[in-house]
């Protein structure tokens, strides 16, 4: 027994101690990945936590944003669209302003306008859509100029569908080459060739539109309006426009966009307010054609009372402070609706040259004509 050798046993080794500083570091940067890429920084300084070279460096390994895939209805609305916007203008030997007025009945200030255009017959056209009753003209120029018209109600589609049905009567004359919609209470702050020479020598339409983040603008928004119309693209503004012909054809080729607003744009859908004529239009061109429009109206209209519809003007308010004021803006405002009230101010560009953005004004009662009558003949802009 003693000469035995006694075989070691087994030893007993303790379990392997885990490396729980690697597993909660790896968790930790893990974890700051992930809310980086759902939550990606909004600041430049917060770029460089993750790269010395910002944030362009930092999303550059992200995985891209699929881009959207085009529904048939779009790929043929776009085809059609993108076509016309190629074409070269159409020429003309007597080129001409279309002025269209959407009015309820009889303009009450036909006379005015009778002393705007007088002494330039064959360079305007004029056509009238009276939505209620039939106006009755004193002036040679409005007179047998009445289109066939349909009922309009504030708020709804009737509205856009009025203001398609002068286009389309304006544009079976081929020498109307720019197409201006004007309402019953709008008239003119300049004299017609200041007025003529200043849109028929650019390029660009004056369509009003702007991105409102509150519940006035893209508060209204539907999700129906989706795939074609997604809320980033939904945009607001004035209806009062002033296009060109190409832009004009385009609005009439369209059937897509416009049957998005008339099926989830109106007054009390889903709890919302859409007003149709506020949205279809400059959500439309900035999608189509973003930068052929100016995105401010040349149709002044004062929404400093904060009201549901703008400032009017009565008699006593008429006068040359009034029209000069007007007159000297040079800067479009847009308002948000939300409550930061964000003031979005760019300048009227003409041509790239910064020059008053107003040829007409709105809203004036009609018992300020004769005030009016007396500041065309003598004020010296207008």
């Amino acid at each position: 027994m003693g000469d035995m050798q006694i075989m070691p046993g087994s030893r007993h080794r303790p379990p392997m101690k885990r490396p729980m500083w690697i597993i909660v570091l790896v968790s930790l940067v893990s974890m700051l990945l992930i809310c980086a890429y759902v939550y990606p920084p909004r600041s430049h300084s917060a770029c460089y936590v993750f790269s010395s070279r910002g944030c362009k460096a930092f999303t550059d390994w992200l995985p891209p944003i699929p881009a959207r895939e085009y529904t048939d209805a779009e790929i043929a609305s776009r085809v059609v669209i993108k076509e016309i916007l190629s074409m070269p203008p159409t020429q003309s030997r007597n080129p001409k302003l279309a002025f269209m007025f959407l009015t309820r009945g009889s303009l009450p200030f036909e006379m005015l306008w009778d002393k705007f255009f007088h002494g330039h017959e064959g360079r305007f056209s004029v056509y009238v859509h009276a939505s209620k009753e039939r106006p009755i003209h004193v002036s040679r120029y409005f007179v047998n100029q009445d289109i066939h018209s349909e009922k309009v109600i504030w708020g709804k589609i009737s509205m856009v569908d009025a203001e398609k049905r002068l286009l389309a009567h304006a544009l079976k004359d081929p020498d109307n080459q720019h197409f201006v919609l004007l309402s019953d209470s709008c008239v003119p702050l300049y004299k017609f060739d200041h007025v003529y020479n200043y849109l028929m020598y650019t390029n660009i339409s004056y369509v009003d539109s702007f991105e409102d983040p509150g519940p006035h603008g893209n508060g209204r928004y539907s999700e129906h309006m989706l795939p074609e119309i997604e809320m980033s693209d939904f945009r607001k503004g004035a209806q009062w426009f002033s296009m060109k012909r190409q832009h004009a054809l385009i609005v009439m080729a369209d059937n897509l966009y416009y049957s998005k607003f008339k099926d989830y744009c109106k007054p009390g859908l889903e709890g919302r307010n859409c007003i149709a004529d506020e949205h279809y239009l400059p959500t439309f061109f900035h999608i189509i054609d973003p930068g052929g429009i100016a995105n401010w109206s040349v149709t002044h209209v004062d929404w400093s009372e904060a009201k549901w519809h703008p400032k009017s003007y009565r008699a006593q308010d008429v006068n040359f402070e009034l029209l000069k004021n007007i007159t000297s803006i040079d800067v479009s405002v847009h308002v948000t609706s939300d409550e930061r009230k964000e003031r979005q101010v760019r300048p009227c560009l003409w041509n790239g040259m910064q020059r008053p953005c107003y040829l007409f004004a709105r809203k004036f009662y009609p018992e300020a004509v004769d005030n009016l009558m007396f500041l065309f003949s003598n004020y010296p802009t207008i």
